[in-house]
């Protein structure tokens, strides 16, 4: 029982830095990066944090699951040591600066064939209707904004915008992706672990901002605009809402960083298609590069399941059947 609370609590804290430091900065990377000459790192800090903890205390409370939910397909388990590694993999991918999916890699230890068919189902069609969503809003809002001539009028009214819109969207991206760290801790949550789940996620959030995003924050950096306050404020309303359906739409789990990649790349082609002297060609690279960085993570996603349900446990999988055709996908 003793070495089972280690690998929780190994495989907590690695979960909770690998979330924040791997996929906080697809909601928070655009605020960072319009705001950091504007504020000192530690009131953003603040800021998230506050909405950070309000959200947690809401899920305990209100639904008595800090997942919101997202777990209902996946009980608690008795933590091994595999389960700790997973978020292992990932944050050691994290330190190259690759964007992953923290839902394969951390949830693919725990899920079984069928849940997870169904996390990447769920997580390709975020991806393809985020980049749909996206391209289609930027064809016209494009035609109106150009950041490098058209300067923003009120940019401080703008940026009150951007506040609260980063707040609304960071309450909805913890909604879905806490499963990630929650699946390594008892459902029923106890208060006094609430608080040190608040305490390690605060520690944490305030270190990534004193590292201003860290390594993951480039793709946000070299995409077009996103470190001016407009932009940034239009990226993040259409990514909250966005998740926000995919969070009443069912309650399984679903990869947020496949639908922010998405709502990327259908920005990025949209800007290419209106601006002219915005090539393609400069496109096609970036978003190429980051499709293969997610595609390299749902990989290694598959070789963990693959290790721990037909090496360490064999016998696993209830249909291989469902196993092979969710390889196909």
């Amino acid at each position: 029982m003793e070495l089972t609370y280690i690998y929780m609590v190994i495989g907590f804290t690695l979960a909770a830095y690998s979330v924040v430091a791997n996929d906080s900065v697809q909601t928070l990377g655009t605020f960072i990066a319009s705001n950091s000459d504007k504020f000192k790192w530690y009131i953003l800090a603040g800021a998230a944090s506050l909405v950070l903890c309000l959200t947690l205390l809401n899920g305990w409370y209100f639904h008595g699951d800090i997942s919101y939910g997202r777990l209902n397909k996946i009980p608690f388990q008795e933590i091994k040591w595999y389960h700790a590694a997973a978020p292992g993999f990932l944050l050691l991918l994290t330190r190259f600066g690759i964007p992953v999916s923290t839902t394969f890699l951390v949830l693919s230890a725990f899920a079984s064939t069928v849940v997870l068919e169904k996390v990447l189902i769920k997580s390709v069609i975020g991806y393809a209707l985020a980049a749909v969503i996206a391209y289609a809003l930027w064809i016209v809002i494009s035609r109106y904004i150009n950041e490098k001539f058209d300067e923003v009028k009120n940019p401080e009214r703008w940026r009150v915008f951007q506040w609260l819109t980063t707040g609304f969207l960071w309450y909805t991206w913890l909604s879905h992706d806490m499963a990630n760290i929650a699946v390594f801790l008892p459902r029923d949550l106890p208060f006094v672990m609430l608080l040190a789940v608040m305490g390690l996620l605060t520690f944490l959030l305030f270190y990534i901002f004193y590292e201003k995003g860290g390594r993951i924050q480039k793709i946000v950096l070299e995409k077009t605009g996103t470190r001016f306050v407009r932009s940034a404020t239009i990226i993040d309303g259409v990514y909250a809402f966005i998740l926000l359906y995919f969070k009443f739409y069912n309650d399984i789990p679903m990869s947020t960083t496949w639908v922010f990649v998405g709502l990327l790349c259908g920005r990025e082609l949209a800007i290419a298609t209106v601006v002219s002297d915005y090539k393609l060609g400069y496109v096609f690279p970036i978003i190429g590069k980051d499709f293969l960085k997610m595609i390299m993570g749902l990989l290694v996603s598959v070789a963990i399941v693959l290790a721990i349900h037909y090496v360490i446990i064999p016998g696993g999988y209830e249909d291989i059947n469902l196993s092979l055709a969710w390889l196909r996908l």
